[in-house]
């Protein structure tokens, strides 16, 4: 296992990515000026997208694939945590990862931060005896003098578009109050009235659940929960420790990500994926796992944005898979929404992805053997990778009977079907090279 880890990790040594450690206590980061902000806002990044606006973004549809294509190959094991942090930032909705120290929790963030060009970034490690003034500033002196009572934020939480809590749970009864009003109201209490904040997402870490009741309030406020761990596969880890930085990373401004906002706004969901919320939320109740009308409502705009970043303007009953990370509570509650969403067929999305995962492996070891259709490495493998797209082929047939559109399935077909090609055409070249050098 040790030597097959370390080929699949050397086939993949070029991978763009860094490892960085963020620091434990204040980062602000300022991608660039903040843009100018126009009347009138409609969405959180307070811009009002207009009809040119929809079409540029619509020319640049692919910079959410490139984003998540890039962050992918910067974390591993990892797929799920940066889709559900895309969609938070396209619903304005915010994240809780729970997981021990050095998992990357808080680079992932910083790192999401930088692909938004004029994105303020603020980072803090909490801990009991963490002051209002370190979250939001100090009072200030000059506004004393002159008997007004307000705070300095230049530089905290209140101005940034993107925020990064450690052990987040920690927060002392003095900070939760005004925590709460800026997550949930975008609105900050610092002084004689109450003003509007630019924050898009929060992403809390913890490394376990809260049990206090008084708690519960804030964990509420993540409609995003991730779980996240060590890496588990040896390949996996040892292409981390290859990791170079990448010489270029994609950039969407904030004007480009209000207009995504605005997209994800005008994103239709039909009824017959209606039904399929309504059919999940009855076999979950039936399970004891009750989640509140509120999440269920909150989570609309969070199925919309998932559909935006796979590229559609049209919900379909796959984009209900984020659901997975937003309707439980206990972490006992994490295999019976699992369950209940593969009941709705999305069984044969993870079986198809269990597939593609061996047919990745599988050509990876075929690239890193001898060449030549006549390798019996190359023809075994080759044999293998049709025996899987034909098992393949029948969860895409599975899909159709059940009414499903099976992005997904369809998709891990066609990365199949092209793995089968590059093997064909490498081992062709193979071929042709060996019968020139013979002649």
């Amino acid at each position: 296992p040790g030597e097959r880890a370390l080929a699949l990790a050397r086939l993949a040594q070029g991978a763009p990515g860094e490892m960085a450690a963020g620091d434990k206590r204040l980062s602000i980061y300022d991608s660039s000026h903040p843009p100018r902000r126009a009347g009138g806002a409609t969405g959180r990044c307070g811009l009002r997208p207009t009809e040119r606006d929809v079409f540029m973004i619509e020319n640049r549809a692919d910079v959410l694939e490139r984003l998540r294509r890039e962050l992918r190959a910067h974390f591993f094991e990892r797929d799920q945590v940066i889709d559900g942090m895309l969609c938070a930032l396209l619903s304005s909705s915010h994240v809780l990862i729970v997981g021990p120290p050095g998992t990357g929790k808080s680079e992932l963030a910083h790192e999401l931060c930088r692909r938004v060009t004029g994105a303020s970034y603020f980072q803090w490690l909490l801990t009991r005896f963490t002051t209002p003034e370190e979250l939001f500033g100090p009072v200030s002196l000059k506004a004393l003098e002159e008997d007004r009572y307000t705070r300095v934020t230049d530089g905290k939480l209140p101005r940034a578009h993107i925020a990064f809590l450690d052990e987040v749970f920690k927060a002392s009864s003095a900070i939760l109050n005004t925590l709460l009003s800026v997550m949930n109201e975008r609105r900050f209490h610092g002084g004689e009235r109450a003003e509007s904040v630019p924050l898009l997402s929060l992403v809390g870490a913890a490394n376990e659940l809260p049990e206090e009741d008084e708690l519960l309030a804030l964990y509420d406020r993540f409609l995003l929960r991730f779980d996240v761990d060590y890496l588990r596969e040896d390949y996996l880890f040892l292409r981390m420790l290859a990791l170079e930085p990448p010489a270029e990373r994609t950039t969407l401004s904030l004007e480009e990500l209000a207009r995504l906002q605005a997209r994800v706004r005008r994103v239709r969901m039909p009824e017959s994926v209606q039904r399929d919320m309504l059919e999940l939320r009855n076999l979950l109740n039936s399970k004891g796992v009750i989640a509140s009308d509120r999440r269920y409502r909150q989570s609309i705009e969070l199925i919309k944005a998932h559909a935006v970043l796979n590229g559609r303007d049209l919900c379909t009953s796959e984009d209900l898979r984020i659901l997975e990370h937003v309707l439980w509570n206990e972490p006992n509650e994490r295999a019976e929404v699992e369950e209940a969403l593969r009941s709705l067929a999305f069984g044969l999305e993870d079986e198809a992805q269990r597939l593609l995962f061996q047919a990745r492996e599988i050509a990876e070891m075929a690239h890193a053997a001898p060449h030549g259709l006549d390798s019996p490495i190359q023809a075994e493998a080759l044999a293998k990778l049709h025996d899987l797209s034909r098992r393949i082929d029948g969860l895409v047939r599975d899909c159709e009977a059940r009414g499903r559109t099976g992005d997904l399935v369809l998709n891990c077909r066609e990365e199949v079907r092209g793995l089968v090609h590059e093997l064909l055409d490498e081992g062709a070249e193979a071929d042709d090279g060996e019968q020139t050098r013979t002649h």
